[in-house]
């Protein structure tokens, strides 16, 4: 029961608290949009790396691949944004089926292939003037549509369709964790060969995983290129689309599900409202370090120091 009355505050703050206290604000709204945008990539890091065992330095490519095949789809062919926003996933699974291959290697030998994948998407992004524009980009994307008499263009209509989007994805990484095939992914983490025994397809659950990873992503691309109007490739497959994430999700804690979100929040909110006012030029760095205090500090992330706070506490008591 507690935990249905905090999910239903957590809700009614994010859905009707943050609009009425920050709509007006349209640079704040701006910041926290993004940080939700940076949230999601970063949930779907966090799945690939939690259940599937995998860590990615290209999750700029599914983000970049999602992000062109919603502009393309809807500038080229008069498909519907929010339709367009589905393609932008569908779109990022193909990009992930053609990386099932990289499946057989481990470790940073995965998450290097995976970002020459990222490398590749760019470089063809530029190339294909026809259907991307290349280097100079496509600009006039259609923003989000007014649906329901709610204009979903406007900044608050925007903060509720990437928040709407995020909950639902951290949602499917709560199902399937909590699925049988879940519970073979987790064990995967220990053993591998004992999985392999009991008749575990460890490939398959992988490359399922990043499949998933993938059209989360790809969603979340496409979403911010409605958003934002314009799309060049070195932007779509920008390696900040990885580096922010990966701090977010490592600094919330990737092994847990809000984790990600929060650590996304709080990253780029601080070092957008504060960080950058006090160091205008390499105010990311700042992140590095926050990055590495917090591995020294509780390598579980902000949630593992918040739980371990309380356990000293409840024992003090």
């Amino acid at each position: 029961m507690k935990i249905n009355k905090l999910l239903i505050v957590v809700l009614a703050a994010t859905y009707v608290g943050v609009p009425l206290v920050l709509g007006g604000n349209a640079y704040v709204m701006s910041l926290v949009i993004a940080s939700l945008v940076i949230g999601g990539i970063a949930l779907s890091w966090a799945l690939l790396g939690n259940l599937g065992g995998m860590v990615s330095f290209g999750h700029a490519a599914f983000f970049g691949v999602g992000a062109y095949t919603s502009a393309v789809l809807s500038m080229k062919f008069g498909v519907p944004v929010f339709i367009g926003l589905v393609m932008g996933g569908v779109g990022a699974v193909i990009s992930a089926l053609l990386m099932m291959p990289v499946l057989r290697l481990r470790g940073p030998y995965f998450a290097l292939a995976i970002l020459a994948y990222a490398h590749i998407f760019r470089i063809l992004a530029t190339e294909w003037t026809s259907v991307t524009g290349g280097s100079g980009g496509i600009a006039s994307i259609p923003r989000l549509p007014e649906l329901f008499g709610v204009d979903f263009g406007g900044k608050t209509g925007n903060y509720l369709v990437i928040l709407t989007i995020v909950l639902l994805f951290a949602l499917i990484y709560d199902m399937i964790r909590r699925s049988p095939h879940g519970l073979a992914l987790r064990a995967m983490h220990d053993s591998e060969d004992a999985t392999r025994v009991v008749g575990v397809n460890n490939t398959l659950l992988k490359g399922l995983m990043l499949l998933v990873s993938a059209f989360m992503c790809g969603v979340v691309g496409a979403f911010n290129a409605h958003y934002i109007n314009f799309l060049e490739p070195d932007y779509a497959f920008s390696g900040l689309w990885v580096t922010i994430p990966i701090v977010a999700a490592i600094f919330g804690g990737y092994r847990t599900i809000t984790g990600p979100l929060v650590g996304a929040v709080v990253v780029y909110l601080v070092d957008q409202l504060f960080v950058k006012n006090i160091m205008p030029t390499g105010h990311q760095l700042v992140l590095g370090v926050v990055l590495v205090g917090m591995i020294l500090a509780s390598p579980d992330g902000l949630f593992g120091l918040v739980k371990k706070f309380m356990r000293k506490k409840d024992a003090t008591a």
